[in-house]
């Protein structure tokens, strides 16, 4: 295991410019977070709970765990504020190996995994409107749909965007953050503005409903998945201004703002709709807004998931090329991932193989997707593992400055892990297939870390 020694200067041309300030840093969890989850999620609440008062627990809960984890992950980045962010944790806390395997694990399945999902996602969103019904057809004399031909350029303008510099992206997802959230408090307000609506909806019920314990545990594993990407800020701590304070306001506050946007979505659409009917929908907030204004609602709601999706792929591709690019600079994976482009100040080579990466799952996304989409529980283990390190930071080094402390500490901190676990074991037992597969994915890291310190020898000291 690696011991700790002074971090280089963060300011020093050997890494990436801090040029984002917290404003710029609360849009990427705001922005990362909210995707299209929150419009298509409340059904599967519904049909698992059968409840809108469980619904609305299962959010509570969601946010108040996802709360509980940005917490810690706040004083973490705020005590090691370097690029990598989890990574960074717990190769400090574990050395090398579960450090290594974390990178890989991001860099070889689930970044590029999550791009091709939400690319994918927004081709899906947009042809809901009479000019994208083109891209349900195939490119003639290829096997591929335009779909995946729209994704691929999507996802090749988000890595262009982000390779002239995160200052660019930065402002990028505050602007259109700021505009994703007004456009999801007009589509709340114009629910509870219609003669349509009815506060007894929210005392209605789902008789067939999965219900009890089970049930409730299925809806708050899909809140934590529409929770899911607060910790991706973490990972550009090191462009991060004045991180020891701009980090804990960001992850906190982001969260709170996010929490207060998924609330007021659910109950707009709760307003509308009585439980049978969303539980019905594919997607309740475009019904709920066709049943207010018509398809012109719908044509607004199904723009601002568009919206929604778009900003939150500018996040996931900035952090996702972060994480290869620390560890290259540890010599923990191949240098060329460690290049930072003297013209525009990025992590370019490790930038354009993500995209690669993630252009080679939209072009065989029919054969892989159901893999990925069942081996989201590799996230949770490493949310689970990296949350933790603050009990070894705090025991092996007290030493280190901390200018954020969780509140709550010991409880908090240890409450989230629990509770990780919980999730954990949960999606592995319930996708038992998709897990193990998951499981040999991470795994295959092993064979590789052998052969990069075969190339490399021995890596850098851990930052403190």
């Amino acid at each position: 295991m690696s011991q700790t020694a002074s971090a280089p200067n963060p300011e020093s041309p050997a890494d990436l410019p801090r040029v984002l300030g917290a404003s710029q840093a609360t849009a990427i969890v705001v922005g990362t977070i909210i995707g299209s989850g929150i419009f298509l999620v409340p059904s599967e609440m519904m049909k698992d709970t059968g409840s809108s008062t469980l619904v609305y627990l299962a959010w509570i809960v969601g946010g108040l765990l996802s709360l509980f984890g940005a917490m810690t992950y706040a004083e973490l980045g705020a005590m090691l504020p370097y690029a990598g962010g989890e990574y960074v944790y717990l190769r400090g806390a574990y050395g090398d190996t579960p450090a290594f395997l974390y990178m890989w694990t991001w860099f070889a399945v689930a970044k590029p995994a999550s791009i091709a999902a939400v690319t994918t996602g927004l081709a899906r969103t947009l042809e809901f409107f009479p000019a994208f019904h083109f891209l349900t057809a195939h490119v003639p004399g290829l096997p591929l749909l335009w779909s995946q031909v729209f994704a691929i350029a999507v996802t090749w303008f988000m890595t262009g965007l982000n390779y002239l510099g995160i200052k660019k992206a930065g402002d990028f997802q505050l602007v259109f953050t700021i505009l994703k959230g007004f456009l999801i408090l007009i589509v709340a307000g114009l629910c509870f503005a219609s003669a349509s609506g009815s506060w007894a909806n929210f005392s209605t019920s789902l008789p067939h409903a999965t219900g009890g314990f089970s049930g409730f545990m299925l809806a708050l594993i899909a809140t934590l998945w529409a929770y899911d990407g607060w910790n991706d800020l973490t990972m550009v701590a090191g462009e991060v201004r004045r991180p020891e304070r701009s980090l804990p306001i960001a992850l906190i506050g982001g969260l709170f703002i996010v929490g207060i946007l998924f609330m007021a979505t659910n109950a707009a659409i709760q307003y509308i709709l009585p439980a049978a009917q969303i539980a019905a929908s594919e997607r309740p907030a475009v019904a709920a807004l066709s049943i207010v204004a018509g398809p012109r609602g719908a044509g607004f709601v199904a723009a601002a998931m568009a919206l929604s999706i778009f900003v939150t792929l500018n996040g996931t591709v900035m952090s996702g090329a972060r994480i290869p690019f620390a560890a290259a600079r540890d010599r923990l994976f191949f240098r060329q991932f460690g290049r930072i482009s003297p013209r525009f100040q990025s992590p370019s080579t490790s930038l354009v193989l993500q995209g690669l990466l993630s252009t080679i799952l939209l072009l065989f996304l029919s054969q892989f997707q159901q893999h990925f989409e069942l081996a989201v529980f590799a996230e949770w283990l490493f949310y689970m593992l990296t949350a933790t390190t603050i009990f070894v930071y705090r025991h092996r080094r007290p030493d280190l400055a901390r200018p954020y402390r969780v509140w709550g500490y010991p409880v908090l901190p240890a409450l989230f892990v629990l509770c990780a676990t919980a999730v954990l074991i949960w999606s592995y037992a319930g996708n038992l297939k998709g897990s193990l597969i998951g499981t040999a994915l991470i795994l295959l890291g092993l064979p590789v870390l052998w052969l990069i310190r075969k190339l490399y020898g021995p890596s850098a000291p851990a930052r403190s």
